[in-house]
């Protein structure tokens, strides 16, 4: 695969699949397919078809996107839990034999040379708000190629922890809103004034 200039990509096939499913290759991608790659080794991990796997993600980035494609972790299934800190940490569980480990990003990108140099003036022109949308592209695919050309402890810190094993997703009735009609998870419903319940959105 060959993208702006001269950086060149050798993909392989499930990181094509988390490409395919997130639109475009870009570090925060590359951030989420090296850490579940190393979790699924470290871990023994299989996709989760249920909440085998648990995911806790400590940012909302692209990197969500391949724990969901490698792990089969979502939102849907309860088994991908997002804490919006703002940090490149990922927390990946297994149930059945009761492990975890954390994964937190702490170095920021290598160049050196003509790599460097380019970097450089790109992270320049972005930051001054002067960068074109090729530029801002290849600026992602510079970062995306020292990602996978590094070490991952070189990029990540790992750490097995001890972890309390989150609960299942839970399951509740669905009932009437006494306001709209619409129907709600009876768990996540509040009381009017008048003592009915109504759903979040009628409460405020």
């Amino acid at each position: 695969m060959k993208n702006a200039g001269s950086t060149k990509f050798d993909l392989t096939e499930d990181l094509k699949q988390c490409i395919e499913f997130h639109g475009h290759l870009c570090p925060g991608l590359v951030y989420g397919y090296l850490v579940a790659k190393n979790a699924i080794n470290l871990l023994e991990l299989k996709r989760s078809r249920d909440e085998e796997v648990v995911a806790i993600s400590e940012n909302d980035s692209c990197a969500v996107d391949a724990l969901q494609v490698l792990l089969g972790t979502s939102i849907g299934k309860g088994n991908l839990i997002l804490k919006d800190y703002g940090k490149n940490a990922y927390t990946i569980l297994n149930r059945s034999s009761k492990r975890a480990y954390r994964f937190s990003r702490n170095r920021y990108y290598r160049y050196s040379g003509k790599s460097r140099e380019e970097f450089d003036r790109l992270d320049a022109a972005i930051s001054s708000g002067a960068a074109s949308e090729k530029e801002k592209w290849r600026h992602k695919l510079l970062k995306a190629k020292d990602l996978l050309s590094r070490p991952f402890n070189d990029i990540f810190s790992t750490k097995e922890i001890d972890i309390v094993m989150p609960p299942y997703a839970p399951l509740a009735r669905s009932e009437a809103c006494a306001k709209c009609g619409e129907m709600t998870m009876s768990t996540k419903m509040a009381y009017a004034e008048n003592g009915k319940r109504i759903c979040i959105p009628c409460s405020t």
